[in-house]
């Protein structure tokens, strides 16, 4: 998934229902482009209701791991789960995770080599550990918690880990050139307007999650915030702006961490 940020782009280009099928165009394998196909436009603002996509893919992996724990056992609902999501996407969000992994394991310190590196299409070890040890971790946490608890934190994770990640780009510049992006789709910049949308996305399911839990939210709210944080100074210091390789990565990973501190607290 790359991502540029373009300020020259007019918000007024495109409505909002347009922006908004664009995003599940983008984001998702499944045929919404059959309802109708947006103005090119509209994919400079799909970022902008990542969040709200992240209810359909979080929605397909509850119902999956919570309906299915009824007539199969656990472990292979768990793995089910993880598949539809996959599917659903594309792994578009896991393609990411293996070129950031391959990128900045691999490049060192030589911004240029990160770029180059996460721009080829092969996968390399960092990326095949890496993906191996998240979906492990993966597994292992949605197991650890009763079906119920596991689909409500799907719920609230997946939009959550989204509107997070979509801070880096207000955060960073694009890191690269125009000429040498993968992706030909650039991003408008993030206006106030369009934030308070994020963070609805993000924050009504978490709010509903936490309040129906009764989990300590300072943890799950501020803990994979922190991690967002950290891999944000790295990202910075190694090559100064974001790709979407990195988004994708950041999104996984911030996610990942919200799974594990309830594991945690439930512990």
């Amino acid at each position: 998934m790359e991502i540029k940020i373009d300020q020259t782009n007019n918000p007024e280009q495109s409505h909002w229902y347009d922006n908004l099928l664009a995003a599940f165009i983008f984001f998702t394998r499944l045929p919404f482009w059959r309802l109708r196909q947006p103005p090119k436009s509209s994919y400079a603002a799909v970022v902008e209701w990542w969040p709200l996509t992240g209810w359909l893919t979080g929605g397909a992996m509850a119902a999956t791991l919570y309906f299915g724990s009824m007539v199969m056992p656990y472990t292979v609902v768990v793995i089910a789960a993880i598949m539809v999501r996959l599917l659903i996407t594309g792994a578009l969000h896991e393609d990411g995770l293996a070129d950031f992994l391959d990128g900045f394991g691999g490049g060192g310190k030589d911004r240029l080599r990160i770029l180059a590196i996460m721009k080829d299409s092969h996968i390399g070890t960092y990326g095949v550990l890496g993906l191996i040890l998240y979906e492990l971790l993966l597994f292992a946490a949605l197991l650890s918690m009763s079906p119920e608890m596991a689909a409500l934190t799907i719920l609230a994770a997946d939009p959550y880990s989204k509107m997070v990640t979509s801070e880096l780009i207000i955060m960073m510049p694009y890191a690269r050139t125009e000429e040498t992006a993968k992706n030909k789709t650039v991003y408008r910049k993030i206006e106030w307007k369009a934030g308070v949308c994020l963070a609805i996305q993000g924050l009504l399911p978490m709010v509903a999650f936490l309040w129906y839990t009764g989990l300590n939210w300072e943890m799950i709210i501020f803990l994979p915030c922190l991690v967002m944080y950290f891999l944000y100074l790295l990202i910075w210091r190694r090559i100064h702006g974001y790709t979407g390789d990195c988004c994708g990565a950041v999104c996984l990973l911030v996610e990942l961490a919200v799974y594990l501190v309830v594991c945690g607290l439930l512990a």
